[in-house]
């Protein structure tokens, strides 16, 4: 059996078409200041409470989020407000979807965006014209008391027309302190972000990502089927699809991360979508399992994989034009998988 290293190519697309650039970067961080001041200076003018804290959450904090063509962005930048903050003027508790209502009023209070900020059933979204939109959940924070007789505090989303228990905070903490606890060990942390972020790129391709199931069930399956190897990003990839399809392949329910629900039931149709499509991917990459592979049968395979011709286009390793068979390009230094705009290595 060959063993064709394809992971200067993997390193080099992760870089090129998976990482957001600085440019891209800064412009959600803009998006995103930009957001929390509107949303201050429309309560305020309402003369309504400020929230106790925003904090950006999912993808966006995770640091996760991969490139779309479409610019098709969604960072979630969590408003937390004291419970009694939540009444309207007799006192009475807001209803979650009141509680919305208020925040979105907050943000188009002035009317000066093209696109006015609207309700769903989770948050408040606000859709800028190049494609990027905020989601706003929306918290309330409620302090109970434990067995001790202490206070503590949980919070409760406005979902729908009801308070959830929910903190998406949880579930950034839940994957950054994995990677931080796997960077200290014997497994690659910045290879899970990583191979996460090379999972959902394949998922989203054209075509695909309004029927494949969400960035935080495939972040789930990754962590909990993850296979590392070192120097090997192509291989960790290809090792823990293989994990993942053998999973869905008896089950496609997924178990939340931190609490204790599911994020996908039996027979979730877009779960299903998404074992379907990696089962094919997997299919293709049996070349590389051949004795007589080659370099060139290797890439297409990986472009065919990522619906791309990234890979082909690579200079060959070989030095002599043919995409054979060739040594491997080895990553000697972090330089090597740095963007070229300026921005650093990323997780």
């Amino acid at each position: 059996m060959t063993d064709i290293d394809c992971d200067s190519e993997m390193t080099n697309f992760h870089r090129d078409n998976v990482t957001l650039s600085n440019k891209q970067q800064g412009e959600m961080r803009t998006h995103r200041d930009a957001g929390r001041t509107r949303l201050e200076n429309g309560l305020n003018e309402a003369k309504k409470p400020q929230p106790k804290e925003v904090r950006s959450q999912g993808s966006y904090q995770m640091r996760t989020m991969v490139q779309d063509d479409d610019n098709d962005y969604d960072i979630d930048d969590g408003a937390y407000f004291a419970s009694n903050d939540l009444k309207d003027e007799a006192g009475v508790a807001l209803t979650p979807k009141a509680a919305r209502q208020r925040v979105c009023d907050a943000l188009v209070w002035d009317g000066r965006l093209k696109q006015e900020a609207t309700v769903k059933r989770n948050c408040v979204r606000q859709v800028y014209a190049a494609g990027y939109h905020i989601d706003i959940p929306v918290y309330r924070i409620v302090t109970t008391k434990d067995e001790n007789d202490d206070p503590v505090e949980h919070y409760e989303l406005a979902s729908g027309d009801e308070w959830a228990c929910s903190d998406a905070r949880a579930v950034t903490c839940w994957f950054n302190g994995l990677v931080g606890k796997l960077n200290t060990g014997e497994s690659d942390g910045s290879q899970m972000r990583r191979v996460t972020k090379l999972s959902k790129k394949f998922a989203r391709r054209v075509g695909w990502k309004n029927k494949t199931t969400s960035g935080i069930s495939i972040t789930k399956l990754v962590v909990d089927h993850f296979q590392s190897s070192a120097d090997r990003d192509d291989k960790a990839l290809r090792e823990t699809w293989k994990a993942i399809d053998k999973k869905l392949q008896k089950s496609v329910e997924i178990d939340h991360p931190v609490l204790a629900k599911k994020l996908a039931q039996a027979g979730d149709e877009a779960v299903t979508f998404f074992r379907d499509c990696l089962s094919g991917a997997l299919k293709k990459l049996e070349v590389l399992d051949k004795s007589d592979c080659s370099r060139k049968q290797a890439r297409e395979a990986w472009d065919d994989v990522f619906d791309t011709d990234f890979f082909t286009k690579q200079p060959d390793n070989n030095g002599d034009g043919s995409g054979g068979q060739g040594s491997a390009m080895a990553i000697t230094s972090v330089a090597t998988a740095r963007r070229n705009d300026g921005g650093g290595r990323f997780g």
